[in-house]
């Protein structure tokens, strides 16, 4: 598995990640088995969360006696100092872990989130201490607006940000570039959700990725495309969508990466045309 530096830092991370979502509501011994064969095959990042259900308990019981072979990274989306400094200490619990490598402000996308994160007595005071008491060693946050990915990076030096790389949003949209121009140059390590979108779901209540909250591309030659065009971009890496058969289609096409051509770009690019993306050129829908 092909590994690529955190932006300023020497760790190494897989350029693909597992996600908490996609072991929800699995039961434990399919949570270990997903986690397990991640590790065997190479990835090293993990992410998870509190708002992904009992992903935390699954993954902490998966993860026992494995964490120090992982990149452990979780987040809150309580926006204020008591709230987050909560959901920081259950979440080391449930993980059975005393530290995170990097903990993130979770779904900042509007300016309300950004001034009450950033507030007196707001999470960003969290992360500064938790980093402080060696509980944290990075500090990021996942954003789905450019103004407010803007307004954070303006604020504070942060480590990462966790952001939308998808091929239809980046060519039509033109979401995500002068984000990760800038990330590039302050050398901010960009890791990427979305790279697997196609477009919305016309039927909320799918049944078949009932985990994903955007209709996730599903055919393999499409995925291989999709992620060679996120990897392509100077980013570290990618979580693929909330589900164990996309994970695994997400990682054969990682081990098979090579950086895009000229002709499979404009072959995205034409695709894109006729695609109705997740997100216009300022935010991401969901």
């Amino acid at each position: 598995m092909n590994k690529r530096k955190f932006g300023k830092h020497n760790d190494l991370l897989s350029i693909v990640g597992l996600g908490g979502i996609s072991i929800k509501n699995s039961g434990q011994q399919s949570a270990t088995n997903l986690v397990d064969f991640a590790i065997d095959n190479g990835v090293n990042y993990f992410d998870v969360a509190p708002g992904y259900g009992d992903a935390q308990e699954l993954m902490g019981n998966a993860l026992f006696g494995k964490r120090n072979q992982v990149f452990l990274a979780c987040k809150s989306t309580n926006r204020d100092k008591k709230g987050s400094q909560k959901d920081l200490e259950n979440s080391l619990r449930l993980l059975q872990t005393d530290r995170f490598d990097l903990y993130q402000l979770h779904a900042m996308k509007t300016e309300e989130d950004f001034e009450k994160a950033t507030s007196q007595h707001g999470v960003l005071e969290t992360l500064v201490k938790a980093r402080k008491e060696g509980k944290v060693r990075y500090l990021g946050f996942s954003c789905h607006s450019i103004r407010v990915a803007e307004l954070l990076l303006d604020f504070f030096e942060f480590d990462s940000i966790l952001f939308p790389v998808n091929w239809a949003l980046y060519l039509k949209s033109k979401f995500g570039p002068s984000i990760i121009e800038r990330c590039q140059k302050e050398n901010i390590a960009v890791l990427c959700l979305k790279a697997m979108a196609e477009t919305l779901w016309e039927d909320p209540n799918n049944k078949e990725f009932e985990k994903c909250w955007y209709k996730p591309l599903s055919d393999q030659k499409m995925i291989d495309l999709s992620v060679k065009f996120t990897l392509s971009q100077p980013v570290v890496s990618f979580l693929p969508p909330g589900d164990e058969k996309l994970f695994k289609m997400g990682l054969k096409a990682a081990n098979n990466y090579s950086e895009i051509s000229e002709y499979e770009f404009k072959y995205l690019e034409n695709i894109a045309k006729n695609t109705s993306p997740i997100g216009s050129e300022h935010e991401v829908f969901i």
